[in-house]
Parts: C-alpha cells; sequence; structure tokens
C-alpha cells in the first residue's frame, strides 16, 4: 500500500514558518506571498487531521504536535537537500550558490568574480543578498560569507580578512566640520549609522579611546539599515560614516568619500567563509574555495 505523503510544496511553507515563526518571513524567503503560505499550511493542517499552529494575538506558535513534526520534516528536507547535491551532474549542470552580504557582494565579491569565471566559464554563479540564516543544506546554499567575532576552529570555517575602521565623508563636508586639537570635531558633525552593523560608532568610540560618547551624538544621525547606503549618504554630504577597509577603498580612491584625521581601529569581527559539506566532492566548490581564500589573501600581500 504506498504510503501517505503530504506535497512537498506545503511541507516547505510549514517548515520555513515553523523555523521563523513568521507567516510573512517564511514568504520572503520562499519568494512567495503570505497568502500562498497561509493557505499551504491550512491545507497541510486540513490534510493531516492536526493543528499545527497556533494563530494568536502576540504572533505564531507551533503546537505541540506542530513543534514534534517540525524536527522531522527539518530532517526530512535536509536530507533530501544532501542526497540532491550528492548526485553526479555534468559540465551543464554545475553550480555554485553563495550567500553574501549585499553590501561585500557589490564592493568585494563582484568586481573580482571575473577572475574565477575566467578559469571555470562553464560554472553557474547565485549570489544571494538576502542577509538571511542560512541552513546547510536544506537551503541550497553552497558557500555563505558571513562576520564572526574570534576564532572560529570549525574546519568549515576559514577566515578571509578583517576590517579597518574609519570616519568619512565627503570632501565638502570635511572642510565645514570644525577643527580641535588639529583634528575634526565630531561632536560637530551628523553621524551616520548602520543599525545593522555588528561594529559601528560605539565600537570605534571605544577602540579610539574617547569618552563622553553622548557629546559625539550617538543617539541622533541618520540610521541605514546596509552598509551602502550609509556610504552614499556620506559621499551626497550628509555627514560623516563609519568607513570599513576593504569595502570603502574604491571611494577613498574615487575621491568621493574622503577620510578625517581620526584614528583608524581594527575591527574585532572578520569576514569567514563558510562551506556546506559537499565542498569537498565538487572540483569546482573547491576551486571557488580556494580562489575566493587566495583573493582575500591579496588584500594583506
Amino acid at each position: 500500500m504506498p504510503r501517505r505523503l503530504p506535497p512537498l510544496p506545503a511541507l516547505r511553507f510549514f517548515e520555513a514558518a515553523g523555523r521563523l515563526c513568521s507567516f510573512k518571513l517564511a514568504a520572503a524567503e520562499l519568494s512567495v506571498t503570505p497568502s500562498a503560505v497561509s493557505h499551504g499550511i491550512v491545507g497541510l493542517e486540513q490534510a493531516l487531521g492536526v493543528d499545527l499552529f497556533v494563530r494568536g494575538p502576540r504572533g505564531l506558535s507551533l503546537t505541540p504536535e506542530g513543534a514534534d513534526y517540525l524536527l522531522y520534516v527539518s530532517e526530512a528536507l535536509s536530507l533530501i537537500a544532501t542526497a540532491t547535491q550528492r548526485l553526479p551532474v555534468g559540465p551543464a549542470g554545475r553550480g555554485i550558490a553563495i550567500s553574501c552580504a549585499p553590501t561585500l557582494a557589490s564592493r568585494w565579491l563582484l568586481p573580482r568574480l571575473h577572475g574565477f569565471r575566467a578559469q571555470w566559464p562553464g560554472v553557474h554563479i547565485t549570489v544571494d543578498t538576502s542577509q538571511r540564516h542560512v541552513g546547510f543544506p536544506v537551503d541550497g546554499f553552497d558557500f555563505a560569507i558571513r562576520m564572526g567575532r574570534g576564532v572560529v576552529s570549525a574546519a568549515s570555517w576559514t577566515r578571509l580578512f578583517g576590517e579597518q575602521l574609519v570616519p568619512v565623508c565627503s570632501a565638502a563636508y570635511r572642510t565645514r566640520l570644525p577643527m580641535v586639537d588639529g583634528r575634526a570635531d565630531l561632536r560637530q558633525a551628523t553621524l551616520i549609522h548602520v543599525d545593522l552593523a555588528s561594529e559601528d560608532w560605539q565600537a570605534w568610540l571605544d577602540a579610539a579611546g574617547i569618552e563622553a560618547a553622548d557629546d559625539v551624538g550617538l543617539a541622533g544621525g541618520l540610521r541605514f539599515d546596509t552598509i551602502q547606503l550609509a556610504f552614499e549618504a556620506a559621499a551626497a554630504g550628509l555627514g560623516v560614516a563609519l568607513g570599513r577597509r576593504p569595502l570603502v577603498d574604491r571611494d577613498l580612491a574615487a575621491g568621493t568619500l574622503v577620510t578625517l584625521d581620526l584614528p583608524v581601529m581594527q575591527a574585532e569581527t572578520a569576514y569567514w567563509l563558510v562551506g556546506s559539506e559537499s565542498v569537498a566532492r565538487r572540483s569546482e566548490l573547491l576551486a571557488f574555495r580556494d580562489w575566493v581564500v587566495g583573493e582575500a589573501q591579496a588584500l594583506a600581500g
């Protein structure tokens, strides 16, 4: 007698919604509408005869049955993804999927990617910049480039490079800033913040040994959700952003941003390349890992 299996799309909706505790976030991750996720899960619950979620005024939560079911569904989808990645593929089917923060992708990875493409022209490249949490192998990514603090001993993590933090602004904005003891007075500046950055102005002030942070205006200024927008706002003369080398290097070279005569601090975090278990089984993935690490090492050289 054939096994009774729910439709795979409904299981994908359930796994994402259960992991994220949100239909909206699951829809964004799977590139569908929240309504599609909601209707798919309702259909799954009807087919199973079990309520998987509690839909309350405070949000979404799993029922005890749903939490138990999620463990099995997550493992099953992970096994399917692993088995799929293990299948042999011909040259036309080779591809590399990378998850990377948007500013790092546009300012560091993409300008160098032609070098790898020249070596492996038949390999398809997919770069995802959604900044969502990546689960190997269920999400289908081969690599993720992530920020990490301190030493990561896992074999799948390879350190690429750290960042140097330096205040930057437009040349015109720098001329308008008053000077104190030969340095730009940040107390008179509009600071541009990046809310999602692991290290921002407070980290720079602490590392530079500058006290009285409230006088510098940490509570005000302009706030953005990406480093790219912060750089663009600084280039437009809206204030002073915290430049992150090497990501800001092309702006400094072009003169769209200039540094202030202030300390350059080494960030505590660094960029790390994280690989899936399939890396060791595919020559193009090994080549990509070696290429990325080589490009990162060239920065120090």
